[in-house]
């Protein structure tokens, strides 16, 4: 009896961060569906790819870890760091890396917004409009002139994105592409 009564309280435990966090960050942890993901990293142009190999590669909100986890295993040599604020999604991405292994993947239990930018490469973020909002001025300010941006379904609000495509997937989700501006563009 003590281990249903256990396992009722983890349950309800885990329920009420999901809560709690999804008021505080203003979404819930959804993860990115496989076809998504894969429309996401067909994104990057080929030319490109060469650059991020032993780029710095972020994934800001990386919830489950699902974006972190591809960007890992795609560029072995970079440094990819998912920023996670909610800790039910961050814990299971933690221990999923300590099943994994995957030795260039950092998953940090912080908001993004605090994390520095002017060495990315690549941002891979699945936000919502409002997250898009506040993201944009950070993005503006803190990454060097011709990096990434890739982001699901939501679009920067005043960026001119390079790409758009949609993924195959039940929602036809649009992916958009971004190159950082350099100064006094925008």
């Amino acid at each position: 009896m003590l281990f249903h009564y256990s396992v009722l309280a983890l349950v309800l435990l885990a329920i009420g961060l999901t809560l709690v966090y999804t008021v505080k960050t203003g979404i819930s942890p959804v993860p990115t569906s496989p076809r998504v993901r894969d429309k996401m990293l067909a994104m990057i142009p080929p030319e490109r790819l060469a650059a991020l190999e032993r780029g710095r590669l972020f994934d800001l909100g990386s919830g489950w870890g699902t974006l972190a986890f591809a960007l890992a295993k795609r560029f072995p040599e970079a440094q990819v760091t998912g920023y996670e604020l909610s800790p039910l999604p961050w814990a299971v991405s933690r221990m999923l890396n300590l099943l994994l292994r995957r030795p260039n993947l950092w998953l940090r239990r912080a908001d993004f917004m605090g994390a520095p930018l002017n060495d990315a490469a690549l941002v891979l973020c699945y936000l919502y409009p409002g997250g898009m909002t506040r993201l944009q001025p950070k993005l503006a300010a803190e990454l060097p002139p011709g990096a990434l941006v890739i982001s699901n379904t939501f679009a920067m609000p005043d960026w001119q994105p390079a790409d758009i495509a949609r993924a195959d997937d039940l929602y036809n989700s649009p992916v958009y592409l971004y190159v950082a501006p350099g100064p006094g563009e925008a």
